[in-house]
């Protein structure tokens, strides 16, 4: 039975898309937002010399089509990515009110968000009095910190020190539609941290709240460091997704990264995380050579979107892009005949924008394994259910298969 591999690079969007003006950061829509072509520009220009030189190099996912699925998406040129796709190629456009996460992985799987997100204003206090009872009565506490929009580092480095004496756990939240709660592993407790997020994640969820994030740090006053631990407690997709149908077929089921936070576990059959996107590397690689014949892997490469494109870091990006080339060159060759391989991505996060949001954008949609030609424009519903045309199981929702 053929086997596929569906493997999101987080924030990775090629821009264009049509709803972009409905979209903001800091007040400006992000139209013309565009994270590959802009990230090849300032590589070309020799703007992004930080650990890396010269214009963007990524000659694998480039062969498959992903300068050709820029150019389709946007418009744009990506200079140093002009090569003739070898595989299939296209781009995929989100209906989801939200350029988020959950909305984008979630349609990818075959089900759009039906509802609107719940976000935070962007205020001090940012939270509800009564939501913030809640939380200092599950916590034992007399107060929290924060109650604002931030950063994880500059909170936790902010702040730290006034939690690690009075106990107060530190709570913020972002453009996305989540709720944060930071603490220290150890004077804190990281079993506590994580029971404070699960026991308050059902009345956020109500409220259409995306996700609960349970954020521990370590360390000391003007030494502290976010550890591995993170835990996202997410509310339910709405319907079946791709997981679940594979599930239901009897497949084996991976999910490598973020994967089984998103979905809730729901459907996946065998977890696999580590501290860093080598470590999720490795696994792709050993389940590549070894997952089940007819199983599905899902897979989340974050750092893109965590650790360059939210703090704005075009060199670290172009770093982390050339790496995963390299990467997936190796994944590509030690596919079996009849296996697919999917590379897209769930939203944009243009290092070269204004503020520090995601950015709407259209994905690439890049696949080896199933010949050559190009899919066009299509909607990241139909990216679920080609998968499933390719394993042969039963798809449900408004996608149409490309293959």
């Amino acid at each position: 039975m053929p086997r596929a591999f569906l493997i999101v690079m987080d924030s990775v969007g090629c821009g264009g898309a049509p709803d972009a003006d409905s979209f903001f950061n800091d007040g400006q829509p992000d139209t013309g937002a565009n994270t590959l072509a802009h990230i090849a520009r300032e590589c070309a220009a020799g703007r992004a010399e930080e650990g890396r030189t010269g214009p963007l190099k990524l000659p694998r996912l480039d062969a498959l089509g992903l300068g050709a699925a820029i150019k389709l998406a946007s418009g744009d040129d990506a200079p140093g990515l002009g090569a003739v796709p070898q595989g299939r190629w296209g781009a995929a456009t989100e209906v989801s009110r939200g350029k988020d996460t959950p909305s984008g992985h979630w349609e990818l799987a075959g089900v759009p968000v039906p509802w609107d997100w719940t976000y935070f204003p962007d205020t001090v206090p940012a939270f509800p009095d009564d939501l913030v009872a809640e939380v200092c009565r599950l916590a034992g506490t007399e107060g929290i910190l924060g109650n604002c929009h931030a950063s994880g580092v500059p909170i936790v480095n902010e702040l730290g020190e006034e939690h690690m004496r009075t106990g107060w756990p530190i709570c913020y939240t972002s453009a996305d539609s989540v709720f944060q709660i930071a603490a220290h592993e150890e004077s804190f407790g990281l079993d506590r941290l994580q029971e404070l997020c699960k026991a308050i994640a059902p009345r956020l969820h109500a409220m259409k709240v995306g996700r609960v994030i349970a954020r521990p740090f370590i360390g000391t006053p003007g030494h502290f460091t976010r550890t591995a631990n993170r835990h996202d407690y997410a509310i339910e997709p709405p319907q079946p997704t791709l997981l679940d149908w594979a599930h239901a077929a009897g497949r084996a089921t991976h999910a490598v990264g973020k994967i089984g936070d998103i979905f809730s576990m729901r459907g996946v059959g065998k977890l696999h995380k580590g501290k860093s996107d080598a470590d999720l590397m490795g696994f792709m690689h050993g389940l590549v050579a070894e997952a089940e014949e007819g199983s599905l892997t899902f897979a989340n490469f974050v750092e893109f979107d965590s650790l360059y494109g939210h703090r704005r870091d075009v060199s670290g990006y172009a770093r982390a892009l050339e790496w995963f080339d390299g990467e997936a060159a190796k994944l590509i060759v030690a596919l079996r005949p009849g296996d697919l391989m999917l590379f897209t991505a769930d939203h944009g996060n243009d290092p070269t924008w204004i503020g520090s949001d995601h950015t709407r954008e259209r994905v690439p949609v890049l696949i080896a394994g199933t010949g050559t030609g190009e899919i066009g424009i299509c909607a990241y519903t139909d990216v679920g259910a080609s998968v499933a045309a390719h394993l042969e199981i039963p798809a449900q929702g408004p996608g149409r298969s490309f293959l």
